[in-house]
């Protein structure tokens, strides 16, 4: 990577961040933690307002702006590619989100690079998702993101039907399956739910507020500590 690459992409890093300690910047950059520390002082003598010092971490200060971004050709060719994906597999609202912002960067694109990265050769082909699961993906995203108490009718594996009020902490694809993964009021603990077996969903206006021991970080700590 070329210097000034290399401080094109320290700057990135750290805008990306809220605090970039100077051993994270070297292993996304392949470099040692001394060339770090040169670079950001580097940076810092040129104006760029870093803040921070060596063996506690930087973050860039506020009102700073990057001009616009330049997609190398290995990035444009994996944006295509995901955005593929979305029609198959994401709920159709995020699907189009997806498609308006590859729409966008691809037009900034060199006509030579905007054309090799739509030929990538990778597609998704349906049937992608059901119907049940389109509709019923996008207000669980909600639920999550809002933070919201939703009421299901389920069915497990076994067909047997219960009425749940979950905490939805997250969703998750397992291929060609979604679940959502939540605290489960009825069990006190948690559970995921595959949402093709969601027969009803309502969204309640409750709320909920992240308690310790029922986040999802607690439940991903749970579930490596089984593995």
């Amino acid at each position: 990577m070329r210097r000034a690459d290399r401080l094109f992409q320290t700057v990135q890093l750290i805008r990306g961040w809220r605090l970039s300690t100077a051993e994270f910047l070297a292993a996304r950059l392949e470099v040692s933690v001394r060339t770090v520390y040169r670079d950001v002082a580097d940076l810092q003598r040129q104006g760029v307002p870093i803040e921070g010092e060596a063996g506690v971490g930087y973050r860039l200060g506020a009102g700073f702006e990057l001009p616009p971004l330049m997609f190398s050709q290995g990035e444009a060719d994996a944006l295509v590619v995901a955005a593929r994906l979305a029609h198959a597999w994401l709920d159709p609202a995020l699907a189009l989100q997806v498609e308006g912002a590859l729409g966008k960067i691809l037009s900034v694109l060199p006509p030579t690079a905007r054309a090799a990265a739509e030929a990538q050769a990778l597609y998704a082909p349906g049937p992608g998702m059901d119907e049940r699961t389109q509709a019923l993906l996008a207000p669980l995203r909600g639920a999550v993101h809002a933070r919201c108490i939703a009421r299901i009718d389920y069915a497990d594996e076994r067909g047997r039907a219960s009425v749940r009020r979950i905490r939805p902490l997250g969703c998750f694809f397992w291929g060609k399956v979604w679940t959502v993964a939540a605290w489960c009021e009825l069990r006190e603990d948690f559970r995921g739910f595959r949402v093709d077996r969601i027969a009803a969903l309502e969204v309640l206006d409750e709320r909920f507020v992240l308690e310790p021991g029922r986040t999802l970080p607690d439940l991903l700590r749970q579930v490596r500590g089984a593995g």
